[in-house]
């Protein structure tokens, strides 16, 4: 067993420690304060404190993990292995900075608790965040980290062994609108008509009359093209169904329409399902509650599963409700602006509340990429995005860690904006598996 030595064990230390030790790298650890204790131990070893003994493995300890509350954080930009780092350390040490501290500082989310700016929908944008302006959001550090970690270990003990961790893809896929233009009801395709010809979209009315009188397919309606690249590729997705009523930036299908329900149970019987908590759920628990219990009664199933409307995450508040609801995974972590790692983390993890200083229940499942980044935020065509993607696969394939990805059953309709969209999840799908 690995024993680290530290001036005092923390709620943080525990944390993080289990995170690196017990998850990403597989070795179980036991901790001291016994500077005596720690020089006689014969196994496997590393200190991490202020203060260095002799040829011991020393990792030089900021005072993050150690301290209480939340505060502007001064750390020192580095350079480790040629990729910017924080919480710059002791030079002398095995690594340059303090791993430990700016993975806690990283995978907690830290900086989201202090005051920003927030975008147009009252998110954290991935333009303030450290990795981004550092240059490394599209790597997974903590992973990068661990595996470092690992190696030194490996380096001064030979006869130590880690088991082996297996590289893992998830495909999920937001149902924000089940069809286009079918099961809407009469005043909602009313209206879209008449907005159609405001605008002079003469096609989109020809288009929602025909599917309305069944001669036509609803564009939306992708379904039997996921079940074959699910056969294809022997994946199993996971879906977040938007179960709400009609509100502001929530316009699915109504709950209580029957063809909706077939399709929920209709993918529910092959796939798992989640709830996606509508927007209007961010300011009412009770909405919340709701949205979780009808889907529940249709599936008649527990739903232990979510991701956020719009991504709208708000910490630790959004993570608290979805616990107080007994959701056990969520996988809303991801920018909806930029691809990358927004908890520069790979692996799923638990949710850290920093307000409470304690682990909680709640998994965290961080996605890497979404369809709507590469379209409408980076302004890719469908010709570039899996340029952009295969470099991410890469990186967590590399670390043996879970590639996530976030797809709309919309973009996958090959017409109109999303012309040429279904070859990349195709292809992109075909590179991660």
């Amino acid at each position: 067993m690995l024993l680290i030595f530290l001036k005092k064990e923390t709620n943080r230390t525990k944390y993080i420690f289990n995170l690196i030790f017990r998850q990403l790298i597989g070795i179980d650890y036991t901790t001291t304060q016994d500077v005596d204790f720690f020089n006689l131990y014969q196994d496997p070893k590393i200190n991490y404190s202020d203060h260095q003994f002799e040829n011991e493995i020393f990792f030089s300890a900021s005072n993050l993990l150690f301290e209480p509350g939340i505060k502007d954080q001064e750390y020192e930009i580095g350079n480790y292995n040629g990729i910017s780092t924080i919480f710059s350390q002791n030079k002398k040490a095995e690594m340059p900075f303090d791993p430990f501290a700016a993975s806690f500082f990283l995978v907690t989310r830290y900086e989201e608790y202090l005051p920003f700016i927030k975008d147009i929908y009252g998110r954290f944008s991935a333009d303030q965040s450290i990795a981004f302006k550092e240059g490394f959001l599209r790597k997974p550090m903590i992973n990068i980290w661990a595996g470092n970690i690992a190696e030194i270990l490996q380096n001064k003990y030979p006869k130590i062994t880690f088991p082996k961790k297996t590289y893992k893809f998830i495909s999920t896929i937001d149902i924000d609108n089940a069809f286009a233009y079918k099961y809407k009801g009469m005043v909602r395709n009313i209206g879209g008509f008449l907005k159609s010809f405001r605008d002079l979209q003469f096609g989109e009315v020809v288009e929602r009359a025909k599917v309305l009188l069944r001669v036509q397919k609803d564009p939306f309606d992708t379904y039997e093209f996921q079940m074959e690249i699910q056969k294809k590729y022997n994946i199993k997705p996971i879906y977040f169904f938007l179960f709400a009523d009609y509100g502001l930036n929530d316009k699915n299908i109504h709950v209580e329409n029957r063809n909706y329900h077939a399709l929920i149970k209709s993918i529910g019987d092959y796939s798992e399902v989640g709830i996606h908590p509508s927007w209007g759920s961010n300011q009412s628990t009770e909405k919340l509650r709701n949205e979780i219990r009808n889907l529940s009664k249709v599936l008649n199933r527990e739903i232990e599963k979510s991701r956020q409307h719009f991504l709208k995450l708000s910490l630790p508040n959004t993570y608290r409700n979805l616990l107080a609801e007994d959701i056990r995974e969520d996988y809303t972590m991801g920018y909806a602006s930029e691809i990358g790692f927004r908890a520069s983390i790979c692996s799923p993890f638990f949710f850290y509340d920093l307000d409470r200083e304690k682990e909680t229940k709640l998994k965290v499942f961080p996605f890497a990429v979404m369809d709507g980044t590469l379209k409408d935020y980076q302004n890719l065509s469908s010709f570039e995005a899996v340029s952009y993607i295969k470099p991410l696969i890469e990186e967590v394939k590399a670390v043996n860690g879970t590639f996530i990805t976030l797809w709309h059953n919309e973009s996958l309709c090959n017409v109109k904006r999303w012309t040429g969209w279904a070859k990349v999840y195709e292809e992109m799908v075909s590179i991660a598996v």
